[in-house]
């Protein structure tokens, strides 16, 4: 019984779906499908392992967000991140210089991004 009950805590915490999410809506996202969108849009801007510190960040002011900042990270909803990619940074009164994806990402795209970025701060 102890086994089963590691391994539902251990596939809760990898899919981000259970209390971790903090969205309402049970997480969802595939972490692995997430990476690949990720290291496809983000990267260049947020770094490969989400620090900010990618090649485009050199010339943007502000700098991307540090998604290994779990302090931070921890006050951020799964719905305030998905605004944030899916409308754009001034949307939620960040920096302009962060881009609307929902023109280019599907919504599901976003939710696996999402569940992507949370491995970061863990």
């Amino acid at each position: 019984m102890r086994f089963v009950h590691a391994l539902v805590v251990v596939g809760c915490i990898a899919a981000m779906g259970c209390g971790g999410s903090k969205t309402g809506t049970g997480g969802g996202g595939d972490v692995a499908a997430g990476k690949a969108k990720f290291e496809q849009n983000c990267a260049v801007c947020h770094g490969t392992s989400g620090k900010g510190d990618g090649p485009g960040a050199a010339a943007l002011n502000p700098k991307p967000r540090d998604y290994t900042n779990g302090a931070y990270m921890k006050t951020r909803t799964d719905d305030q991140l998905r605004k944030v990619i899916k409308d754009g940074g001034a949307a939620s009164g960040f920096s302009a210089v962060m881009p609307a994806w929902g023109p280019t990402l599907s919504d599901q795209d976003i939710t696996n991004i999402i569940a992507y970025i949370r491995t970061f701060a863990q």
